[in-house]
């Protein structure tokens, strides 16, 4: 069977646990790249008996190390994967459609399945969404953004209610270290690009974002493990303006 014409690109450091698992559900694709920022565990050698091309190049932020990662590729279609994730066999099969037929879309925006507290959500669950397949020469990442850095596009994005899964947010221990470490990236980028803390934002932000996602998002069909977690994305939410007024006074 002839290979999907789609690069897929990883960025990856100290990925041992989990890289096997997404190099394994991508071997249906022409190339995969993976870019690794100077590993001391066995994620080099996992990703190469898995038939990656494995390049250092030293960590220089999400968005320059995803933008160069995706310089690498040779394909015109590429497909940006975070090594805890894994693809869906319904997922490929919507990706190799979206790249052979004829459209105007230069990307597809796809649905992402968390793994928490041993169980993936509800289906009722209206899962967040990931834009990972795209023309890269449509696709350009924010050099500026400390993290959840794009891309963006120029042209029409598609959307699937295809999704591939997570598993990056496992337990409650990794989702609040993530947390923590994601809210000081983007209260500095903030902070840089001279935005100020609302003190209504701070009053407001954590009793809005529960009911955002408890309610809205239903993560109330997930039963405590959905109140946990939307509980910890409100957490997620007040850190974020918290550290910014934390700059404001301290800088």
């Amino acid at each position: 069977m002839e290979p999907i014409p789609i690069s897929v690109f990883i960025i990856a450091q100290d990925e041992e646990q989990h890289i096997g698992r997404v190099l394994d559900s991508c071997q249906s694709f022409a190339e995969i790249i993976v870019v690794d920022s100077g590993s001391n565990d066995k994620t080099i050698a996992i990703a190469k008996s898995k038939g990656a091309k494995v390049v250092h190049h030293d960590w220089q932020g999400y968005a320059k190390q995803k933008q160069y990662a995706m310089s690498l590729c040779q394909h015109d279609w590429v497909l940006n994967l975070d090594a805890d994730e894994e693809l869906t066999p319904e997922i490929i099969d919507e990706f190799k459609s979206f790249v052979t037929r004829q459209h105007d879309y230069v990307a597809l925006k796809c649905r992402r399945n968390d793994l928490f507290a041993g169980r993936f959500f509800s289906n009722l669950t209206r899962l967040p969404t990931n834009t990972r397949l795209f023309l890269k020469q449509h696709a350009k990442y924010r050099l500026q953004d400390n993290v959840h850095e794009g891309p963006d596009f120029d042209q029409k994005v598609a959307h699937t209610k295809r999704y591939f899964n997570h598993y990056g947010y496992s337990n409650i221990a990794q989702l609040t270290e993530k947390y923590n470490q994601y809210s000081s990236l983007k209260a500095i980028e903030k902070f840089n690009k001279g935005k100020k803390a609302s003190v209504l934002k701070l009053l407001l932000i954590y009793p809005l974002e529960f009911i955002r996602n408890y309610l809205i998002y239903r993560y109330c069909f997930s039963g405590l493990r959905g109140f946990i977690f939307s509980h910890l994305s409100a957490y997620y939410a007040l850190l974020k303006e918290a550290k910014l007024y934390e700059l404001s006074k301290t800088s």
